[in-house]
């Protein structure tokens, strides 16, 4: 039987893609290769989460269908980084035993969450234990 072998990506619409693709690249160092931001297999520091929210969740906005989240190395450092670069962001963080979030909200209102993934640990669905 054939089967999911692994995460392919994640595919936004925006109203001016090459806008914020301009500043993803700036405010995050993100490249772009062919034409969207690619992550080699080999750059990957844990594995990747696909999780369903309810519609009705409030974990990120109820008017954005979908969040992305970036894995960091150092997610006090990107925040404020960003923060001093003018971006909106939010100021709580939360940690866990599989790592730290925090988020910011980009040019097209979306929030985007940052995960500094915690070393050796595999990550559980957001609110267990």
């Amino acid at each position: 039987m054939a089967s999911i072998t692994a995460f392919g990506g994640a595919f936004v619409r925006a109203h001016d893609p090459e806008a914020l693709y301009g500043w993803y690249e700036k405010h995050l160092g993100l490249g772009r290769s062919g034409g969207y931001f690619a992550f080699p297999a080999s750059e990957q520091r844990t594995q990747v989460v696909f999780a369903l929210f309810g519609a009705d969740d409030e974990y990120f906005p109820r008017s954005q269908n979908v969040m992305i989240n970036l894995q960091v190395d150092d997610l006090d450092a990107m925040l404020d980084r960003l923060a001093e670069l003018g971006v909106e962001v939010d100021n709580h963080r939360e940690s866990f035993d599989f790592g730290r979030f925090g988020w910011f909200t980009d040019p097209e209102g979306n929030r985007v969450e940052l995960w500094q993934p915690a070393a050796h640990t595999e990550p559980t669905a957001v609110g267990e234990s």
